[in-house]
């Protein structure tokens, strides 16, 4: 469901607030998008009620917790039928570090991104994942050298 049409320039103001630092309280939001509390909560409640706002989280830093490597990996497969797809989605929802998954267009089918300890800790993931989806005709990792960017805000629209 698509309601960014019906968000005004207040409530952009309060996602950005709130994507910077979710632990607000309703107050701070309010005194700093110009609105008194009531009004600002209601905003709040109907964008979560609504799914604009997904969830709330805590955002830990993967390098203090022993997760400083952070791989890329395009795969390619020659089946796209949906058992495939089941033993797919499942081998990948079972692998933790495995922390995001895109089905792609173009000659990549699914790019992944791993959150793993260090190269042998990726070999084990990718052991694990080629022994339980069958038919991966190539998987390539790339390995990031310096995270140059990161957030998890999205952008205002202009």
């Amino acid at each position: 469901m698509t309601i960014h049409g019906e968000l005004d320039t207040k409530d952009w103001a309060i996602l950005a607030l709130l994507q910077a630092d979710a632990s607000l309280p309703v107050q701070a939001i309010a005194d700093r998008v110009g609105l008194s509390t009531n009004p600002c909560w209601r905003r709040i409640k109907r964008m979560e009620e609504t799914g604009v706002i997904a969830r709330r989280v805590a955002l830990v830093d993967p390098a203090r917790v022993g997760f400083a490597t952070t791989v890329f990996v395009a795969i390619r497969t020659s089946r796209h039928d949906g058992e495939w797809l089941a033993a797919f989605h499942e081998a990948i929802t079972g692998i933790e570090e495995i922390i995001e998954c895109h089905r792609m267009a173009g000659d990549i089918d699914y790019m992944l991104k791993l959150r793993v300890r260090d190269i042998a800790d990726y070999d084990r993931i990718y052991q694990r994942l080629i022994r339980r989806v069958p038919g991966l005709s190539d998987v390539t990792a790339s390995f990031s050298m310096e995270e140059m960017k990161y957030t998890t805000a999205l952008p205002r629209p202009a």
